[in-house]
């Protein structure tokens, strides 16, 4: 899910791009050092950082009281993310052929036969290899379908027996949208000179300005936006010069789940006379 701490955390990994866009090894782009995080200043460090030798300059990124529930209508569940898969099954006549890589216990997999009008899934293991993966499937047709055998990674069925399809399915991730809510983000530039305070925020204003949306870790969107800017040099006395960026962020507030992909269905069919118990089942259906 997307909370107000993975906000500040994104809006400091792109203040510290910009302002260290060769990385954080290099040269600062406002040409004094800095430091980026989110949270409030601790003022001992803030005073021994603008005091040292070679000072250095601080920006927290820190949420302001004002927000707003922004919520507009509800979305439902939707897709996130799917998993690759790693797994291949490839029909020829009446043989299935196990291909591919065997996936990790992060990716797991279902492979399914389908034959004579109904599925054999089979839930692939880490431990599995390609023939261990047909052996399982060929185990679970010949139940059904005597003569079904595997010889290294290939299911092979009996003449009689009509192969139907071979799937393989994965996970993913679904995400639903509970709320949606702005929140007024303050930008705080404390630095040891009003030049290097103007240094660095003509290098993040410019950098924000410009960029509309952030992704956050659930790989939704955050709008944001410009809403002021205050400056003031009232701590003057301690060697602290001090601008403020204001921008509010619109951000979701998520729920996640895994969700796997359906690799056969099932119907089940009854008979019945209009307005007579009990349904009588005539047939189940697999597709």
């Amino acid at each position: 899910m997307a909370d107000l701490s993975d906000v500040l955390a994104v809006l400091a990994t792109t203040a510290a791009a910009a302002l260290y866009p060769n990385g954080s090894g290099q040269a600062c782009a406002a040409g004094v050092a800095c430091k980026v995080y989110p949270g409030w200043p601790n003022a001992l460090q803030l005073d021994t950082d603008l005091r040292a030798a070679t000072p250095i300059c601080q920006v927290s990124i820190y949420p302001l009281p004002a927000e707003r529930n922004t919520t507009r209508y509800a979305l439902g569940w939707q897709q996130a993310s799917i998993n690759t898969a790693t797994l291949v099954l490839t029909m020829a006549g009446q043989a299935v052929t196990v291909g591919g890589a065997v996936p990790g216990a992060s990716n797991p997999h279902v492979v399914m036969i389908a034959a004579n009008g109904k599925p054999y899934p089979y839930a692939v293991l880490v431990t599995d290899t390609l023939a261990s993966i047909a052996t399982a499937l060929a185990a679970l047709v010949a139940v059904d379908i005597p003569g079904t055998t595997a010889a290294g990674p290939v299911v092979t069925l009996p003449n009689t027996a009509k192969l139907l399809a071979a799937r393989v399915g994965v996970t993913g991730t679904g995400l639903l949208e509970q709320r949606r809510q702005e929140r007024q983000i303050q930008i705080g530039i404390w630095a040891n000179t009003p030049a290097n305070r103007d240094a660095i925020s003509k290098v993040l204003d410019p950098v924000l300005a410009g960029q509309p949306f952030l992704t956050m870790p659930d790989n939704t969107g955050a709008r944001l936006r410009y809403v002021r800017s205050n400056m003031s040099d009232a701590l003057e006395k301690d060697c602290a010069f001090r601008r403020d960026l204001i921008y509010t962020v619109e951000y979701a507030t998520t729920l996640t789940e895994v969700e796997t992909q359906i690799t056969q269905e099932q119907l089940n069919v009854s008979a019945a006379v209009a307005g007579v118990l009990p349904y009588n089942p005539v047939a189940t259906v697999y597709g």
